[in-house]
């Protein structure tokens, strides 16, 4: 079990799959049930207990930061990427504003509704450095609505997570939710790379796991994604559930 005092919200990206809504402007400021993505993002993060968080921005950055100084809390440092550094890149740079304990990094897409206990929170009660070097929030993909291709990881009973073999699906998606620990960062590259890498490494190492949402995760990839999700959170589908 951690206390998370530090997070990232990953908020560089292009957003390509998601326009024309983010011809000009950056995805995580879509809003969905009268919020930004990004505050959506940082809300869950400011009720974790999280008072400092960096946000990084490139795509029309410019906005990223005007929203960013209308919000108080968590205190937000922004990290401006004049190039693309990717999610590994991304936040390898921004370590020294992290903190010497494990922290949380959430994707600025990324929208759920927690189940009875807050998804952070289970994470950060879950989080045993001394086992893990990640802990990333998954999803069941029978659950999610979208396409899901073949699934992200395969999880055994105690958690320790692992790709999928050639042919094999894989029964979880990542839902853009987790906590790292700086070792994970150890001989980390320079430049832009997908975190994904380092993933790897912690899975021949023993030390990527994984925790199942309770609550609802939507996938938002497309403008279609986008409105079906207001729909369904306008019809209460969802919220009656919690």
């Amino acid at each position: 079990m951690i206390t998370l005092t530090h997070a990232m919200v990953l908020a560089a990206g292009l957003g390509t799959r998601m326009r024309p809504l983010t011809d000009d402007r950056p995805k995580p400021l879509l809003e969905l049930d009268g919020r930004s993505l990004l505050d959506h993002a940082l809300d869950r993060i400011a009720a974790a207990g999280v008072t400092q968080a960096v946000v990084n921005a490139h795509w029309r950055g410019e906005q990223i930061a005007e929203a960013m100084a209308r919000r108080e809390h968590p205190r937000i440092t922004l990290q401006r990427e004049d190039k693309l550094l990717e999610t590994g890149g991304g936040v390898t740079t921004a370590l020294p504003m992290l903190g010497d304990a494990p922290f949380a990094v959430v994707n600025g897409d990324a929208f759920w509704l927690d189940g009875p206990t807050p998804a952070l929170s289970r994470l950060a009660a879950a989080f045993d450095p001394q086992e893990m070097d990640a802990l990333l929030l998954m999803v069941r993909t029978t659950q999610v609505d979208g396409v899901v291709g073949l699934g992200d990881f395969l999880i055994d009973p105690i958690g320790r997570m692992r790709r999928p073999k050639e042919r094999e699906i894989a029964p979880y998606l990542y839902a853009g939710v987790q906590i790292l620990s700086p070792a994970l960062f150890e001989g980390a590259p320079d430049g832009a790379f997908s975190l994904n890498r380092l993933y790897d490494r912690a899975i021949e190492n023993g030390r990527l796991f994984g925790l199942v949402h309770d609550g609802v995760w939507f996938h938002l990839s497309t403008p279609e994604d986008l409105h079906h999700a207001e729909e369904t959170l306008r019809a209460g589908l969802v919220r009656a559930l919690f």
